[in-house]
C-alpha cells in the first residue's frame, strides 16, 4: 500500500459533505442523508434509463430537457415529474416481476450491449411527449442476471466489479473545494449537480481528489480508479434544461483541467469494496493511499 495522505493535508480529515441519488439516467438526483450500497452502487442508483426506439441509450448530451424530469423515490415506487406533465408513477414491485419475461428487451449504453425491462406504452408515452421524440423508458433486471462489468483495466474485486446504467463506474466522486475554485474562476457561478457526483467531500484542497487512489468511509473501501472525462452534460443548466451558449463551465475547465489526452477531466471514479454497507453525509473519509500521477 502506498503513503498514508491524511500527512498531505495536515493531518485533519475531510468528511462526506453530501450524497446524490440518480435513479433514472441522466435525469435529476436526490439528495440523501444516507445512502445503501449494493453490487452496482448507490442502491437504485441509474436503475432506469432512457432509450430510442432501437434500444440506444439517451442523455442530455443530446436531449438537454432530461434535466427537467425529476424523481421521487418513495417505498413502493419510483414517481417522475416534470414541468406540464401529469406525475408518473412506476411500482418498484409487482408487475416488475410478474411481467419481466414480456418486458424483456436489449438495450445498448456505449459499447456494452445488455438486457433490460421495458416501462411499457404509458411511461414511453410520458417520455416521448415530454422529449418530443419516441423512446422507451426501461429499468434494469434484478439479480446477478444483469452482467454489466466495470471495463476490465479498472477493476479491483476478483472476478470483476459490476455496474448498472452508470456510464462506467459504480460511484462518482467530487470535492466541494474543486467546485469552488472552478466557480472562482467562472462569471456566473454553477451547482454542484452538473457535475452528478454521488459522493461529494468537504475538507480538503481543491482537486485533492485526484491524488487519492483509495480511501475509506464507514467499513467501505473506495477505490478511486479512473478520473472522470467530462462531456457537454456541465454545460445544461439544470434549472431550465437549456444549454450554455458559451459552453461554460466546460470552457473554463478546459483551460487548466486538460490531461495529455486532450480530455478535460474533475472528479474521479470508484469502486467500492465490500459490496453491502451504508454511506452517511458527516462521515469521515480516511485517506488510504495517494498517487502521484497526473490527473490524465
Amino acid at each position: 500500500m502506498g503513503p498514508n495522505a491524511n500527512a498531505h493535508n495536515g493531518g485533519s480529515r475531510p468528511k462526506i459533505s453530501a450524497l446524490y441519488l440518480y435513479p433514472v439516467k441522466s435525469c435529476r438526483g436526490i439528495a440523501l442523508q444516507e445512502a445503501q450500497l449494493d453490487e452496482y452502487g448507490i442502491a437504485h442508483d441509474r436503475e432506469w434509463m432512457l432509450v430510442s426506439p432501437d434500444g440506444r441509450f439517451l442523455t442530455q448530451r443530446e436531449h438537454p430537457g432530461m434535466a427537467l424530469i425529476t424523481p421521487e423515490l418513495r417505498p413502493d415506487a419510483l414517481v417522475l415529474t416534470a414541468p406540464g406533465m401529469p406525475p408518473l408513477p412506476l411500482p418498484l414491485q409487482g408487475p416488475l416481476q410478474k411481467e419481466a419475461q414480456a418486458r424483456r428487451r436489449r438495450v445498448c449504453i456505449w459499447r456494452d450491449e445488455v438486457g433490460a425491462l421495458d416501462e411499457g406504452e404509458g411511461a414511453a408515452a410520458w417520455v416521448s411527449a415530454l422529449l418530443g421524440v419516441r423512446c422507451r423508458l426501461v429499468r434494469r433486471p434484478p439479480g446477478p442476471e444483469f452482467a454489466r462489468r466495470v471495463p476490465a483495466p479498472y477493476a479491483v474485486s476478483p472476478g470483476g466489479d459490476r455496474v448498472g446504467f452508470a456510464d462506467g463506474f459504480p460511484l462518482l466522486l467530487l470535492s466541494q473545494a474543486s467546485l469552488e475554485d472552478l466557480n472562482a474562476r467562472l462569471s456566473e457561478p454553477v451547482e454542484m449537480e452538473r457535475f452528478r457526483p454521488n459522493v461529494v467531500v468537504s475538507g480538503c484542497g481543491p482537486y485533492e481528489e485526484d491524488t487519492w487512489r483509495a480511501i475509506a468511509v464507514g467499513g467501505i473501501t473506495l477505490h478511486a480508479v479512473k478520473p472522470c472525462a467530462r462531456c457537454t452534460i456541465p454545460t445544461v443548466d439544470p434549472g431550465t434544461g437549456e444549454r450554455d451558449p458559451r459552453g461554460e463551465p466546460l470552457r473554463t475547465l478546459a483551460r487548466y483541467r486538460r490531461g495529455p489526452d486532450g480530455k478535460v477531466y474533475l472528479g474521479q471514479n470508484l469502486v467500492h469494496v465490500p459490496k453491502r454497507g451504508t454511506l452517511r453525509v458527516g462521515e469521515t473519509v480516511e485517506i488510504l493511499e495517494i498517487r502521484e500521477e497526473g490527473l490524465g
